[in-house]
């Protein structure tokens, strides 16, 4: 990256950090993936002392290796999200257990300048685990997720993020075909539950990853 981008990017998200800031956020903004998964290891998860954990889908949590890093531990009960090994009922279960979890892990679809998280859901398990539950929501979101404001998110996420993410999930949906959002009736549609985060409550109760590289959808 050249300076002059380095320079921009380094403005511009310690601008946002600000914002999430001042929305009761905390906040913590890493030059690449690598440094975001050494503050997670090192920092944000040994000062939260969780006794669960899981997660919800996010291609930002993989690309990061933090999936890897974790789903292994022994010291703390990590309820699987992304097992589908032992059958759709039990997967579905886990999600419903997470939403009780110490420690939910995700991405976003949006960020706002204004500090606003925005997301759209298939079936609300990410969506209704930043909300409430969860004792503690950790945010992943690389630089390419800021939009201006909440149209311009909501757009972002049907324009691209949604087809995007049904290519990615095998979907049997219009926009698959396409890459074009059709408000379809499919059964298979992901775009199911909007929420739109204008504040942490509690305070600090969601952390999030600011990470200087464009990463997932």
């Amino acid at each position: 990256m050249s300076s002059e981008l380095e320079k921009f990017w380094s403005i511009r998200l310690g601008q946002i950090k600000e914002r999430l800031e001042e929305n009761n956020f905390e906040c913590f903004l890493t030059k690449d993936v690598q440094e975001a998964r050494n503050v997670v290891l090192e920092v944000i998860i040994p000062e939260m002392k969780p006794s669960s954990m899981s997660w919800g889908g996010s291609a930002t949590f993989r690309e990061t290796g933090l999936y890897e890093s974790l789903k292994g531990r022994k010291d703390i009960e990590i309820l699987d999200t992304y097992d589908k090994s032992k059958g759709p009922e039990t997967a579905y279960e886990t999600r419903r257990r997470a939403l009780l979890s110490d420690l939910f892990i995700t991405g976003t679809n949006a960020l706002t300048e204004q500090g606003f998280l925005v997301n759209l859901d298939m079936i609300g398990n990410r969506t209704g685990a930043i909300v409430f539950g969860p004792r503690k929501v950790l945010v992943l979101c690389g630089r390419n997720k800021i939009t201006s404001d909440i149209e311009e998110a909501m757009e972002r996420i049907k324009v691209f993020s949604a087809p995007a993410n049904a290519m990615r999930l095998n979907k049997k949906t219009p926009c698959v075909k396409t890459a074009y959002c059709h408000d379809c009736q499919s059964p298979d549609r992901i775009c199911n539950v909007w929420t739109i985060t204008e504040k942490s409550f509690p305070p600090k109760r969601i952390v999030v990853v600011l990470i200087n590289q464009d990463l997932g959808l």
